[in-house]
């Protein structure tokens, strides 16, 4: 029974070793995107601040791939903030969920 116990702590603790490796390859992308986030959040606010000196019936393009493809302004001010941020919330929910299922094998170590 103490064989299997251990086997188990041993691979609890492998599992929590990977987590946390896989944690700490996430905060440093998470890291090396701070650059790109400063960039970011310059852009959204001069693009912001250009849409809102728009008048509503002001014709507005986005440009996908060669195309520019004719949008309203409310969609246009939509797209703008959910394109910048998307790609760093994914990032910081991705971190959210490494760091919670961390905790749970601690838990289930510490329980051991």
């Amino acid at each position: 029974m103490a064989y299997s116990s251990s086997t188990a702590l041993r691979e609890l603790q492998r599992d929590l070793e990977n987590r946390a490796n896989d944690l700490s390859k996430l905060q440093k992308d998470i890291a090396k995107n701070r650059q790109v986030r400063k960039k970011y959040t310059i852009q959204l606010g001069e693009n912001e601040l250009e849409l809102d000196l728009l008048n509503e019936d002001a014709n507005v393009y986005k440009l996908i791939c060669p195309v520019l493809v004719k949008q309203d302004l409310a969609e246009a001010n939509a797209n703008v903030r959910s394109d910048l941020m998307d790609p760093f919330k994914i990032l910081e929910e991705k971190q959210h969920s490494k760091r919670e299922a961390i905790l749970k094998v601690q838990q289930r170590i510490q329980s051991h």
